[in-house]
């Protein structure tokens, strides 16, 4: 079987030479398209590819209607907003994430912006600790319940709410559980968003939510930006000149909450929350293993097109 590494943004050459040890291990054949600058040599590379690794890089019908043998599609890392499901299932294709593998870089990432924030950006004047604060975190899945095992670490109190999970489930972590969500956001310092982008979440973090969090309260994006309402969250920052907003990911108004709220907002320049050496390496890996773990044996443990 031909399995295609397609990233526009490269691994690392580590989890390159992983991958490869993996799939010709099993007696596949690697092929690579690093650094494309079209879709047409997407298309190209993929025409006669059984299985196919992709990072962020968009699995489209277009894609699928010219990849004649595909069987498998894995998107290395959790996020799969840029796989089109119905798609790969109209054309017979698996569609698989490797969750958790970039989990403990997201987590961090989430610690060190509150920090970062806490700290005034790291310009003059005094800042304030994390420990003793409340951390509400918003879906407490591998990356959530990781930020809550590194907030307490911190001397924070942590208080989550995830409808799919048990109160007991949650509560054995050592964090407490809020009754809604909307008891989240108003005993909350920071709100930890780690919900993915589906038709109900999109647009669901607005006026109504944020506007309850206590006074010098910071929501914490390291999700989707899509799961943001930005004209409401801009209205209630006006509103609500003591609360802040931090972002791995860049909202299409980031020049307005920059240019209106100055140091309360800071988005990354791209998103940061996979970009560590080791989640690099551990996605690509899982992804390889499951590809041939699919081929070996028809294993579909983490197939989203169900």
């Amino acid at each position: 079987m031909k399995v295609l590494i397609a990233t526009e943004k490269p691994f690392a050459a580590a989890a390159v030479n992983g991958i490869k040890a993996i799939v010709e291990g099993a007696g596949h054949t690697l092929a690579l398209l690093e650094k494309y600058t079209s879709v047409d040599q997407f298309y190209a590379a993929v025409a006669d590819a059984d299985a196919l690794i992709v990072r962020s890089d968009k699995v489209t019908a277009e894609v699928l209607a010219v990849a004649k043998n595909l069987k498998i599609v894995v998107r290395a890392g959790a996020g799969f907003d840029n796989l089109d499901l119905a798609a790969c299932t109209a054309h017979n294709v698996v569609a698989m994430n490797t969750p958790g593998q970039n989990s403990n870089a997201v987590a961090e990432l989430a610690l060190g912006l509150m920090i970062y924030m806490n700290r005034n950006q790291f310009t003059p004047g005094t800042g304030s600790e994390l420990k003793g604060k409340t951390i509400g975190i918003q879906a407490y899945g591998n990356v959530g319940r990781l930020v809550g095992n590194l907030a307490m670490g911190f001397g924070m109190k942590v208080l989550a709410f995830d409808p799919f999970l048990s109160n007991e489930m949650i509560e054995s972590t050592g964090a407490k559980v809020a009754a809604s969500l909307e008891e989240l956001y108003e005993k909350s310092d920071f709100v930890s968003l780690h919900i993915p982008a589906t038709p109900q979440t999109k647009g669901s973090i607005g006026y109504n939510l944020v506007s309850r969090m206590p006074k010098g309260a910071c929501l914490v994006n390291t999700a989707r930006k899509e799961v943001i309402n930005e004209d409401e969250l801009i209205k209630v920052l006006e509103d609500r000149p003591d609360l802040r907003y931090v972002a791995d990911v860049a909202p299409e108004k980031a020049a307005e909450f920059k240019e209106k709220f100055g140091n309360r907002f800071f988005a990354t320049p791209k998103k940061m929350g996979a970009e560590t050496a080791e989640a690099n390496i551990n996605a690509g890996l899982a992804a390889a293993n499951q590809i041939c773990d699919f081929f070996a044996t028809g294993n579909t443990k983490f197939q989203l097109n169900k």
